[in-house]
């Protein structure tokens, strides 16, 4: 069994989002930030929490926040930053922007994690979610391989790790939903209230 105090919770708090006009982890829900609903969800299954954005405001949480090494690369360089800082073998990637997510959807990582596999990812609507996961932090090295050819899918880098996918019931799978657009936005709210 795995001990809260051998991992680390790092949320990917990216750059400003092109299709949603602003960052998203200061959108609202319930006038919670988003940022906030990743933090909690975290926090009980955790040893320490970090996130990773070079936006100063982030600051407000009251956690340790580090900049993104390689500038405006995607994923695979945030989560390279998140690693670097973190001093647990184990690692939950988080990105900022699923607000319905829960400490409950996470146990299942906890609960899947093996000597072998490096990457442990949440599998909800027939997709693998890399930003619902469990990474180990020897991955890095692949990952920073991958930047430094310039190759920036997260996809790409994955499939040379060693990976497993956790499928989620189908009615937990809307605890997993992100958000990129005003109108998934709107959905969410709504989701929300029911």
């Amino acid at each position: 069994m795995t001990n809260k105090k051998d991992i680390t919770g790092i949320v990917l708090a990216g750059g400003k989002s092109s299709r949603m006009g602003t960052d998203k982890g200061f959108l609202l829900l319930n006038e919670k930030p988003f940022m906030q609903y990743s933090i909690d969800a975290l926090k009980p299954l955790v040893s320490e929490i970090i996130i990773v954005s070079d936006n100063p405001k982030y600051d407000v949480f009251g956690l340790k926040r580090v900049n993104d090494l390689t500038k405006n690369a995607g994923p695979v360089a945030g989560i390279c930053s998140g690693l670097e800082a973190s001093k647990t073998e184990y690692n939950f990637i988080l990105s900022c922007d699923i607000p319905l997510i829960n400490s409950e959807i996470l146990q299942k990582l906890i609960d899947n994690m093996d000597a072998t596999s490096q990457i442990i990812q949440i599998e909800s609507h027939g997709k693998s979610m890399p930003l619902i996961a469990i990474y180990k932090k020897d991955v890095i090295n692949t990952f920073n391989a991958f930047l430094k050819n310039d190759e920036r899918r997260l996809r790409v880098a994955i499939k040379s790790c060693i990976s497993k996918s956790i499928k989620l019931e189908k009615e937990q799978e809307f605890s997993t939903m992100n958000v990129n657009t005003q109108n998934e936005l709107k959905a969410i709210e709504n989701a929300y209230k029911h």
